[in-house]
Parts: C-alpha cells; sequence; structure tokens
C-alpha cells in the first residue's frame, strides 16, 4: 500500500561533487554543538539531493568526523533517485522517498535539515509553508539550513531556521578573483532574492558591504583575504549585527543577524 504523497515537487537535480562544501564546512564548525548536544545519534537531513546522491555521501563523510555516529539520511520526492541511491547506503548513510514532511522512522526527529537549492525553484510565497513543515519535524536544538550555491559551490548563501524560526543569513565566497561582494546577489535565498531592492534590508547589507569593500581597496595589497577581513570588520563597526568572527572571514563566509535582513521584522520594530 502506496504511503502519503510527498510534501513538495521534484527539482531539476542538478548537482556536482564539493557544490555544497561550503554549507558543510560550517555545519562541522560553528554548528558543530549541535551534532554533540545530542545524547542519542543525530539525524541529519539531505533534503531534496536531486540526480546524484553524492552531495549526501559528501555529507556524512565530513559530519561523521564531528561524531561518528552521525546518521544522515538522503530524501528525495523522485522515487527513480532514490533506487539509484540505494546501491551507495552504508552504516550511518540512507535513502529514503518524501519531501518537506522529512518522513524519518519511528517518529525520529531531524538535528539538521539541509536543503540547498531546493525551495529556489519555488514561488517566493511558498517559502513560509515550506519552512514551517519542515520546522515540525526539528529536534528541540535542530536546525533547517535553507541555501543556494551557483554550479561549483564558489558563491553560496543560506537562511538558518530553528523551531522558533529563521536566525541569521550566511554569505559565503571564493575569495580568489572577487569583484565585488554583491555579486552573490543572484545566489540569495528564495525568502530574499526578490527583496534585493531599493529600501530592502538586505539590499543595504549588500550595499554595506560593498562600500566597505571598496575602501578596504587599500589591503589588498596583503591579498584578498586581508581586503575581506577589513571588509566585515567596517560593516561590524558600522552597527551591522554580525556574529560570527575573524576566524570565519578568513574562509570568506560572514553571517548577520536575521532581523538585520527581513523586512517584515524591520517594519514592525
Amino acid at each position: 500500500m502506496a504511503g502519503p504523497r510527498p510534501v513538495g515537487t521534484i527539482t531539476r537535480g542538478t548537482t556536482n561533487p564539493n557544490r555544497l562544501r561550503r554549507v558543510d564546512r560550517w555545519l562541522a564548525g560553528p554548528q558543530s554543538w549541535r551534532l554533540v548536544r545530542s545524547t542519542e545519534p543525530p539525524v541529519v537531513v539531505d533534503l531534496g539531493y536531486g540526480a546524484s546522491p553524492v552531495t549526501a555521501v559528501e555529507l556524512h563523510d565530513r559530519l561523521r568526523r564531528v561524531r561518528a555516529d552521525v546518521e544522515v539520511v538522503g530524501i528525495e520526492i523522485d522515487p527513480d533517485r532514490v533506487t539509484r541511491a540505494a546501491s551507495l547506503e552504508r552504516e550511518g548513510l540512507s535513502f529514503r522517498r518524501g519531501g518537506f514532511e522529512v518522513p524519518l522512522p519511528d517518529g525520529r526527529q531531524a538535528t539538521v535539515v539541509r536543503a540547498f537549492n531546493v525551495l529556489r525553484q519555488y514561488d517566493e510565497s511558498e517559502v513560509a509553508g515550506a519552512w514551517s513543515t519542515v520546522q515540525a519535524r526539528l529536534a528541540p536544538h535542530g536546525v533547517l539550513v535553507d541555501g543556494t550555491c551557483d554550479e561549483l559551490g564558489r558563491l553560496s548563501t543560506w537562511v538558518a531556521v530553528d523551531r522558533s524560526g529563521p536566525l541569521s543569513l550566511t554569505l559565503s565566497w571564493r575569495l580568489r578573483g572577487l569583484t565585488s561582494p554583491s555579486a552573490i546577489a543572484e545566489r540569495l535565498p528564495k525568502a530574499l532574492i526578490h527583496r534585493n531592492v531599493q529600501g530592502e534590508p538586505v539590499h543595504a547589507w549588500l550595499g554595506a558591504l560593498d562600500r566597505a569593500w571598496a575602501h578596504s581597496a587599500h589591503h589588498a595589497s596583503f591579498g584578498v583575504r586581508q581586503r575581506f577581513l577589513a571588509t566585515v570588520a567596517a560593516v561590524r563597526d558600522e552597527g551591522w549585527p554580525v556574529v560570527d568572527g575573524p576566524a570565519r572571514w578568513r574562509l570568506g563566509e560572514v553571517t548577520v543577524a536575521w532581523d538585520a535582513v527581513d523586512a517584515v521584522r524591520r517594519q514592525r520594530a
């Protein structure tokens, strides 16, 4: 007997090896406490992994360095993709059919749900509902990571959402060859990509980064990393609520509190 229909629609499924290395590095770094805190083996979901299960395999490899007993579950709506992935199953790595309802066995809850390049194919009006559906499947200290990146993973952005709501926006660049921080705008998550217009907070955030980047041009003689460090330090000093530090900035990554880029919350304040 067939089970309930998965929540969502089949994605285009395009992916590449190592494409999600930036968000995986963040999950294994500043977010690793979520894995360590679990008394039971933590469950991490790669939601909508696409035509190839390579991102789920890589995620398992990276996170078991943090927590050896981590269980990664790749979830896809397309049953053919699940069938093809089955040959790669191993201890701590499995695949199953499903969508935003995150169908885990025995009523288990997810410590992490990574949904990358999934909601980009939906309408902006559908984002809140998708978030809410996943939030209901999170462990008390769990997080949904809703993100987007380019084909090679050189530009990547993601929103962290826990059971209470969105927490932060992270931007991550390949610094070599970077001309301006706002080049990442076309890879903003669906919740923000159409908000990058004059008068919106996320547009102001990218503009502040661009101005600080331009003003930090003299640091370029010491290398692009030093220029980026100076850029983020400048916007933090301006009052932007940057929630990470130089160790992350050196990787070409910066995280800002969600309130700073969310138009709805800013209007209510």
